[in-house]
């Protein structure tokens, strides 16, 4: 499905997939594995800095910090078209589409010169530091602490869940600051060097791909961070986490579309395969009724988002983004779940099998995958919570 603009609007995507179609890396380019979502790589790190000097990594800024100043509706259309062709913006998707636009939003001059534009040309890469082993799902109960001492804070604690953090050059992390006040108002954020003595990050092999490895622990033990990597105000951090968890969620639900969709389409090629029990595995009428449900779950969700962006555009609140959160990751879930179910014991086979979502192959890997899924900008349960008091109206427990 997809849906057709203004003449205006055509030509941005005209202008857009021609020089997709010139410059894009090669299939076999995106193929290649990644190492975690804070690892660019040689190739990675050239795309990405080709999408900077051609003002088409990040279209809705400025030329200066690679965007043309597109407007809502063209962006839209530059988030359709590189879904649809599974192109990434960046490897580092942290750094770029959380991290960056607090930097600009939040930075004083000194940090938005010292950051922002290392971070679009791929010259660093970011891990983000929010979720504690006590601290998940409730961000604010977080227990980091960073004491400010003259001109810098001493930091102690840990972070768990901190995406590519081996990797990364550079971690924002949030920390408390003032323990006396209550707790969503003694939040900060700080810029860490992640080489800095005093924080080790602690990488763990993940099931689905056993050569990528993007969960970690980060511990800080005395780490010293200058007071001028504090992001925004002191202790006034709470602000940037909802900001960053927004820049997250904002263009989730076109993902969640497009890998429903090629889920979708993988299921019906599988309907064609032998069925353990003998006959096609299309021809179980519950298996097909399965089938057409995914498919309709993929049209419910690209019709919700743009219904969701609609009243964006017409400056009213969308509350959307919470539904499509919640509906998209657990759709594709249960999607893949019937897929890995349907191949029997071939569906665990981790060689090149199922339809091609997150570039990777087999039912199996992307089932596991799939949980991950319903985790960043915000898990399913806290979606539900939102949903419940600021969708339905329903009183907080």
């Amino acid at each position: 499905m997809r849906l057709r603009y203004g003449a205006k609007e055509e030509d941005f995507r005209a202008d857009l997939v021609q020089w997709l179609e010139a410059n894009a890396p090669t299939s076999d380019v995106l193929m290649q594995p990644k190492l975690s979502s804070a690892h660019l790589s040689d190739w990675s790190r050239k795309w990405q800095r080709t999408l900077f000097d051609a003002g088409w990594l990040v279209p809705g800024w400025p030329s200066e910090l690679g965007g043309r100043n597109a407007t809502p509706v063209e962006q839209m259309i530059y988030f359709e078209e590189l879904s649809r062709r599974e192109i990434p913006r960046s490897l580092n998707p942290q750094g770029l589409s959380i991290i960056s636009p607090s930097i600009r939003d939040y930075g004083t001059p000194e940090q938005r010169e010292q950051f922002l534009l290392p971070t679009l040309r791929a010259e660093v890469s970011w891990c983000l530091g929010m979720s504690e082993p006590q601290a998940g799902s409730d961000l604010a109960s977080l227990r980091t602490r960073a004491v400010l001492d003259g001109d810098h804070f001493v930091v102690n604690g840990q972070k768990v869940w901190t995406s590519g953090a081996h990797h990364a050059d550079w971690c924002l992390c949030f920390v408390r600051t003032d323990p006396e006040v209550p707790k969503h108002k003694g939040i900060s954020a700080l810029i860490v060097d992640m080489k800095t003595p005093g924080v080790e990050a602690r990488p763990f092999a993940e099931l689905s791909e056993p050569d990528y490895h993007d969960f970690n622990e980060v511990f800080f033990t005395d780490a010293i961070v200058p007071r001028a990597n504090l992001l925004g105000e002191l202790n006034g951090g709470w602000p940037i986490t909802q900001g960053s968890l927004a820049h997250e969620r904002a263009m989730l639900w076109i993902d969640f579309a497009y890998n429903l969709e090629r889920a979708t389409r993988g299921l019906v090629d599988l309907g064609d395969e032998e069925s353990s029990t003998g006959g096609r595995i299309g021809d179980d009428p519950v298996y097909r009724d399965a089938v057409a449900q995914s498919a309709i779950d993929a049209q419910a969700l690209m019709c919700m988002g743009y219904r969701g962006f609609s009243k964006f555009m017409a400056g009213r609140a969308a509350p959307e983004h919470s539904l499509l959160k919640l509906f998209g990751s657990e759709s594709i879930q249960r999607s893949l779940e019937l897929g890995l179910m349907s191949e029997g014991c071939r569906g665990l086979d981790t060689e090149s099998r199922g339809p091609r979502m997150w570039r990777v192959g087999s039912w199996a890997t992307q089932w596991l995958r799939s949980f991950g899924a319903t985790i960043p900008g915000g898990t399913s349960e806290i979606q539900r919570n939102i949903i419940a008091e600021r969708v339905l109206g329903m009183p907080r427990r």
